[in-house]
């Protein structure tokens, strides 16, 4: 997504979404929402709320993924 269309969604110049990526400009917990819902990365949010890094979030996400995916070939198998 560009910094023009980012800017355009979360209703800001596009001056504040540059200073937003370079760590200048400090979010507001609705643009924060705002900017979770339009890249559809809500996880981001619920890892923030928690204390947690995204890279940790995610990682769990794919734990629990690959474990569930796994218990449900080995059940087609028995």
């Amino acid at each position: 997504m560009s910094q023009e269309d980012m800017a355009l969604e979360l209703h800001m110049s596009i001056s504040n979404v540059s200073r937003l990526e370079s760590n200048k400009y400090e979010l507001k917990a609705a643009d924060l929402i705002r900017w979770c819902n339009i890249t559809n990365a809500q996880e981001v949010l619920i890892a923030l709320l928690c204390g947690m890094d995204g890279i940790t979030i995610m990682q769990q996400l794919m734990d629990t993924a690959t474990t569930l995916v796994g218990t449900i070939i080995g059940g087609l198998f028995i």
